[in-house]
């Protein structure tokens, strides 16, 4: 009888806090089952043979690359590392990318071949080869003679992110394993946490601000999930992943017993914290990317600093009631995607940045993505949570759709896409893992402690 009435008590506990899920468990359930079915489609296991003219995995471990079937052959940083929190990669695959991802750091600043790009010492790779560990820095190519061309669109220093998911990439192997002697092991010759200590400090700021900035002189892809668009002045999301992983390497530091250290880090977090919103809100409460070129409202942006709270209090509210607005008026998703920039609020008719070489409509330029549909529904539940409700099963309806297991014509989960017809990247890892993240956090903590109304 105890159990019964248990378990009915438990029942009707549920059923109020769902009214504050964004996510059905089933839809949940559903999600986690195709994010763990991509990811493992998106494993290179050693030997393996990549399509030609790729080769076979010879770095001695499991690499993910960022999709399954053909997509992106080799192993990029940003990728993997965004998709770690799904806790869905084992000690010995997160060890081996680690330990990959520090052994091609840069350890001389170096001109590229084409004689107008630099990569400086302490430069992660954006992505690194399977057949011979070669790190590639710039995107856009898989040549390391290319690189960094004269006609490259990718600027001429290394994206600014890739650095800082680096340092994702050992806090979630330490927070995972315990493992903190490894910060300690020498990676020819530096220690690891030298090594991110390095990293952290390669993307650049201006005079005494810790916002990482970029000119055109010196232009570097802010995010990857944008190395179409030009972007200049103080870089938002960069900025955002720069704060993270502050926090991180401030954590990473106090494990090491570097007190002072992890003092400092923990304070460039706070300074980021603070002069952040200030620097890049528009009227609407929005962030926009950067105080330069394509200085627009950035949905993403937005939505992932509300997501790891650096918007609070009332900016938070205004630029949530915005993007909520957006949702209801059908200008910010398709399907459950996000653009980059809400419809109506792009540059011009003939593009939605200011400055892209992808066209309108299509790609980082006007395309819809589920990368960011977690943030971003998050965002919407701080102000309706009936929107963000619906966003998300939105989301999911349409990955149930186009599902790739159910054959060779099906293909989702896309990179991206857009009506009437335009898609790209089938089967791509950050579409689910990390709206997966999101979700199952805002999930699980729903049960543990109900929203206060």
């Amino acid at each position: 009888m105890k159990i019964f009435l248990l378990t009915y008590l438990l029942r009707m506990v549920g059923t109020v806090i769902a009214q504050d899920r964004i996510i059905t468990h089933d839809d949940l359930d559903f999600l986690e089952q195709m994010t763990l079915d991509v990811l493992n489609s998106s494993r290179i296991f050693p030997g393996q043979k990549l399509p030609d003219p790729f080769g076979v995995n010879s770095t001695g471990g499991v690499l993910i690359r960022p999709g399954g079937r053909d997509t992106y052959p080799a192993f990029w940083i940003r990728d993997y590392a965004m998709s770690l929190e799904t806790g869905m990669m084992n000690r010995e695959e997160q060890r081996h990318m680690l330990l990959l991802t520090a052994k091609t750091q840069c350890d001389q600043t170096r001109i590229t071949k084409g004689e107008n790009a630099i990569v400086p010492t302490g430069a992660i790779a954006d992505h690194i080869r399977v057949e011979n560990s070669v790190p590639i820095y710039y995107p856009g190519t898989y040549d390391d003679d290319e690189q960094g061309s004269k006609d490259s669109q990718y600027g001429l220093f290394p994206p600014y992110c890739d650095q800082f998911f680096f340092i994702h990439m050992a806090k979630c192997y330490v927070q995972k394993t315990s493992d903190t002697k490894i910060l300690l092991q020498k990676i020819n010759g530096v220690s690891l946490i030298d090594r991110l200590e390095l990293a952290f400090k390669v993307p650049p700021v201006r005079n005494s601000s810790p916002l990482v900035f970029t000119t055109e002189a010196f232009a570097g892809v802010d995010f990857g999930f944008r190395d179409a668009i030009f972007i200049t002045g103080d870089l938002c999301f960069a900025s955002l992943l720069k704060y993270r992983a502050a926090l991180e390497l401030s954590e990473l530091f106090g494990k090491t017993k570097h007190k002072e250290k992890a003092a400092i880090y923990k304070d460039i977090a706070t300074q980021i914290k603070t002069v952040l919103p200030g620097t890049f809100a528009n009227t609407d409460g929005m962030l926009c990317a950067s105080t330069g070129k394509s200085r627009q409202a950035d949905v993403w942006s937005t939505a992932l600093a509300v997501y790891w709270d650096i918007l609070e209090g009332d900016a938070m509210i205004k630029a949530c009631n915005h993007l909520a607005k957006a949702y209801a008026g059908k200008k910010l998703s398709y399907k459950g995607n996000i653009r980059h920039i809400i419809m109506g609020e792009d540059f011009n008719q003939s593009t939605a940045w200011e400055t892209a070489k992808a066209p309108v409509n299509t790609y980082q330029n006007g395309a819809y993505w589920g990368t960011p549909t977690g943030w971003v529904a998050y965002a919407i539940s701080k102000v309706n949570m009936e929107y963000a409700q619906q966003l998300a099963k939105e989301f999911v309806d349409d990955l149930r759709e186009n599902d790739y297991r159910k054959g060779e014509n099906y293909h989702a989960p896309y990179e991206c896409f857009s009506p009437p017809s335009y898609t790209r990247g089938p089967i791509y890892l950050t579409t689910v893992s990390c709206p997966y993240i999101v979700f199952k956090s805002s999930y699980q903590s729903s049960i543990v402690t109900p929203r206060k109304k």
